[in-house]
């Protein structure tokens, strides 16, 4: 979903980073970034333990809640340009659609409109795994939903821990450069910089 569907990262990177100021912790783009897709609370976890701050529940709560409401503060939903037409046109070739996201489920009900929403098979957000990207558990789990063979998919990802997970899980894997560039996609087996090119390879008859 976030840098792939809808262009969200810029608002991700922007609530971490003032959730995470008060506490004398610095992050950069790329530091959200390159964890994008990750479960929350490992992101956080990681990014207090390479502060030298001791993780307690508490404390991640509080942190967590406070990103949440600098996100809900500033975000502005911007679909990326013919995802919406691209997602509707695979739906009516019958293809079969899976969103597999880091982000908790009430977030993704938020966040993506509710007319993709309603186009999708089944959706895996990050509370509904007991191990979050990298991890193939997602991809697994969403694999097994559908009902498909692993050879029968396709994945699309924007970051490294997204790529590990499709990777890990036995699944084809193509990349954009939506939100990294392509020195650090590398593990996908194709990288394109827009979902036109993918647009192609899958139906060219689903040409945006």
């Amino acid at each position: 979903m976030d840098g792939v569907i809808i262009d969200s990262m810029p608002y991700h990177f922007l609530a971490w980073y003032e959730a995470l100021r008060p506490f004398g912790i610095r992050v950069s783009c790329f530091d959200v970034y390159a964890k994008e897709g990750e479960r929350w609370d490992k992101s956080l976890k990681f990014f207090l333990d390479d502060a030298g701050i001791k993780p307690t529940r508490k404390l991640l709560k509080q942190i967590f809640s406070l990103r949440q409401k600098i996100f809900k503060k500033y975000f502005k939903r911007f679909i990326f340009k013919g995802a919406g037409e691209f997602i509707v046109c695979l739906k009516n070739r019958g293809y079969k659609l899976a969103l597999v996201s880091g982000t908790p489920t009430e977030e993704v009900k938020k966040i993506l409109p509710p007319k993709l929403w309603r186009l999708f098979d089944c959706i895996v957000a990050g509370d509904n795994v007991k191990k979050g990207k990298p991890h193939p558990e997602p991809y697994l789990q969403a694999v097994k939903k559908l009902g498909v063979n692993k050879s029968a998919c396709v994945v699309i990802e924007n970051a490294p821990f997204g790529i590990e997970s499709a990777i890990k899980a036995g699944l084809f894997c193509f990349a954009v450069t939506t939100s990294l560039p392509k020195e650090y996609l590398r593990g996908a087996d194709v990288i394109v910089d827009s979902l036109d090119e993918i647009t192609g390879v899958i139906n060219k008859k689903c040409a945006i």
